[in-house]
């Protein structure tokens, strides 16, 4: 498994910690080269990778070299964790079905990289957390977990996020241990997880 972040990892954190997780997650690479997710890698034994966006002159290519570095690696699945570049076709269509990104909102509510404080400036009553996988459109794919936040009276941008992240940090182990293990099963837009008891067929 390759872990894509490009700030402080903590979701990457989040997984190295998880005693089934951790151990599948070999590779971590970042679009910036001093992102503490980088760190955080290293720091339990994992090659860290800075794949630099300037040396490319489009998306396309970016992917394409993105592509071979996972390749290299017999990368099996990928997991979005922070990673601000929207991914291109190429890498998509390479891992279709076994990419999962993370989102700080209630899917289709509040796209994009602003989802916490677009929130609080509606006025919505509810935050909360999307797990999906990934497709060709920004924060659209099926939605495997969601889970909802209170937005309360007093909150701003940075109480808000602190408890979307805790939601976060417990649900994303759980969504990418039901994708690994194959429980995660797709028709159209509706996904179905097959419980604890259930045979993945």
């Amino acid at each position: 498994m390759a872990v894509l972040a490009s700030g402080s990892g903590t979701n990457l954190q989040a997984l190295l910690d998880d005693p089934m997780v951790g151990p599948w997650i070999v590779l971590v690479v970042s679009d910036r080269t001093r992102a503490l997710a980088l760190e955080r890698a290293r720091a339990r034994g994992v090659r860290a990778e800075f794949l630099d966006p300037a040396l490319y002159p489009d998306r396309a290519t970016y992917g394409q070299a993105l592509v071979g570095m996972l390749h290299r690696e017999a990368i099996e699945y990928v997991v979005l964790a922070g990673f601000m570049r929207v991914l291109g076709a190429e890498v998509v269509r390479a891992y279709e079905g076994r990419i999962l990104n993370i989102h700080p909102s209630l899917l289709p509510a509040f796209p994009g990289r602003h989802a916490v404080p677009d929130a609080l400036a509606w006025g919505a009553k509810v935050a909360g957390v999307t797990i999906h996988l990934v497709d060709e459109q920004v924060d659209h794919g099926p939605i495997v977990i969601q889970e909802a936040v209170p937005v309360v009276e007093d909150d701003d941008e940075g109480t808000l996020h602190a408890r979307i992240r805790a939601v976060e940090h417990r649900q994303y182990p759980r969504a990418v241990r039901m994708l690994v293990e194959g429980r995660v099963k797709v028709e159209g837009r509706r996904v179905h997880v097959l419980g604890e008891f259930e045979e993945a067929r």
